[in-house]
């Protein structure tokens, strides 16, 4: 993210802020929103049944795999858009991964376990995100020194990835427990820096770093729920 010539926006006045928190959470709502209506044309049009035999028929843990990479990396496109076309593409680019990637999760959940463990896995995490949120809104803590271990829990999250492929080992249910671990540590350190390193020209970039972590978080409640079932 370039910053040198843009100040963030904590260091602009109290109306600025406020109207970037609202255009980064209005964001952030619609991509959560636009999530949601392309999982239901999936499942609706007849789609997601194929789409997910397909993803299932390779190795169950390259598509975890896939989809760490796809939150690791998020981030990153979010940084490298400079314009609002830019940042509005890399987001819809984005959701639209992730709506993909959630595919065959979501089919084995319904069928399996069924429907309702899908909402009782959004509310909850829904209710993990406001929580950490709030936490770094009321206490007003710098949490950016979660960057480090928010990385290297990824990476070891890659690598226990890949040894589970190589070896068949079952990643089972602590694995999804550290995840969900890792992924509140996440928004608390994403939140922190959108508060205090993004400029205010970068709601939408601001908005997909958040839905990254809310994806990564739904991801692993929805796994850790379907495995107590």
């Amino acid at each position: 993210m370039n910053t040198t010539f843009a100040p963030p926006v904590a260091a602009l006045g109290d109306d600025a802020r406020a109207a970037f928190l609202v255009r980064t959470y209005t964001h952030l709502l619609g991509a959560i929103l636009l999530f949601a209506g392309i999982e239901i044309f999936f499942f609706t049009s007849g789609l997601a049944i194929p789409m997910a035999q397909a993803m299932l028929g390779v190795n169950w843990l390259l598509v975890l795999g896939g989809f760490v990479i796809v939150s690791w990396f998020a981030s990153s496109a979010a940084v490298r858009a400079e314009s609002k076309a830019a940042q509005y593409a890399a987001l819809g680019a984005f959701v639209l991964a992730e709506a993909i990637i959630f595919v065959p999760l979501l089919v084995l959940a319904a069928i399996n376990v069924g429907p309702s463990v899908i909402g009782a896995a959004a509310w909850t995490t829904l209710i993990g995100f406001s929580v950490l949120t709030a936490i770094v809104f009321f206490t007003g803590k710098d949490f950016s020194f979660l960057g480090g271990l928010v990385k290297w829990g990824m990476g070891l999250a890659l690598v226990a990835i890949v040894v589970g492929v190589l070896t068949g080992f079952n990643l089972g249910t602590w694995f999804s427990v550290a995840m969900i671990g890792l992924a509140g540590a996440a928004i608390l350190y994403d939140t922190s820096k959108v508060l205090n390193e993004y400029p205010e020209d970068r709601y939408v970039a601001a908005a997909l770093t958040l839905f990254a972590s809310v994806a990564l978080m739904f991801w692993y409640v929805l796994r850790l729920f379907m495995s107590r079932r």
